[in-house]
């Protein structure tokens, strides 16, 4: 398709709303076509999926992935660009216009969207809360069951990270409660913007059944949270306050088949649902 948006159509497009991309909302453009092409590619799109994307700025993913033939829900929370992004379909690729829905809304205040539900999200995530946004629509749209984000490549090396790697931490273990998630490429600060001053990464991410056992989601992301509200401590003492005290986690730990001497960056998300578990059982016996 020839209608995707190069550096000179988005800088008109920006003139002309008056649109300064700000640090307070997360923007930074895409305006290279490759690596928007790149993007849909590594999201592994099926026919006619429903995809939602949040954040569609200025539209160069929009009409992408519409190009690819989804069926678009866009949630935009700048008003200029969601009133603006409907009219940039219908002029660049009119044909398309028809899949295309946008919400008016802070993807963190995301609770549900018009049909069809989307099963797949495709984003270039507002770099100051793409973790958030991340978790809070995975929690709030059981329908999505893959997709692809943009974000700051440290974040994505933390989405993407593995028990026991140094940059293991909160974001990895609840992302991976929902599933698997691999960084599937670096894209450079040269193709936003304006451009940003880190470098960023692709993850993508599937939906799996949630660990084993009977804990919650916030039962077991409260664990997470415990265990590494305090890096490198044991998870004894670590997860004191969360059990009661020291004792109390000792032996929820011991229940739970864990190390009290292990440290919660060595854990997979397995293992804290099961810690999560045994506090439960041990609630049941007092």
């Amino acid at each position: 398709m020839e209608g995707l948006l190069g550096p000179v159509q988005i800088r008109e497009l920006a003139e002309r709303l008056g649109i300064r991309p700000t640090k307070t909302l997360g923007q930074n453009f895409v305006h290279d076509p490759n690596t928007i092409r790149r993007i849909v590619r590594a999201a592994e799109l099926s026919p006619d999926e429903a995809v939602l994307e949040v954040g569609p700025g200025l539209g160069s993913l929009s009409l992408e992935l519409l190009a690819a033939g989804a069926q678009l829900t866009a949630v935009e929370i700048d008003p200029r660009l969601a009133v603006e992004l409907p009219a940039t379909v219908q002029r660049f690729a009119p044909e398309l216009a028809g899949r295309l829905r946008v919400v008016e809304a802070d993807a963190l205040n995301v609770t549900a969207l018009p049909d069809p539900q989307p099963t797949a999200l495709v984003a270039n995530l507002p770099y100051n809360v793409s973790v958030p946004v991340l978790l809070t629509l995975l929690a709030a749209l059981p329908t999505i069951r893959h997709g692809l984000v943009l974000v700051q490549l440290e974040v994505a090396d933390r989405l993407a990270a593995s028990p026991g790697s140094k940059v293991y931490g909160v974001p990895s273990a609840k992302l991976a409660w929902y599933g698997p998630a691999t960084r599937v490429g670096v894209v450079p600060r040269s193709v936003f913007w304006p451009v940003p001053n880190v470098e960023s990464g692709l993850v993508r991410f599937s939906r799996a059944a949630p660990p084993p056992g009977n804990a919650s989601r916030d039962e077991v992301f409260a664990v997470i949270d415990a265990a590494f509200a305090q890096r490198r401590k044991m998870l004894r003492s670590a997860l004191a306050g969360w059990a009661g005290s020291g004792t109390a986690a000792e032996a929820v730990l011991i229940k739970a088949g864990v190390d009290p001497t292990a440290r919660g960056e060595t854990l997979p998300v397995t293992a804290f649902a099961r810690i999560a578990e045994a506090r439960i059982a041990e609630a049941r016996l007092a």
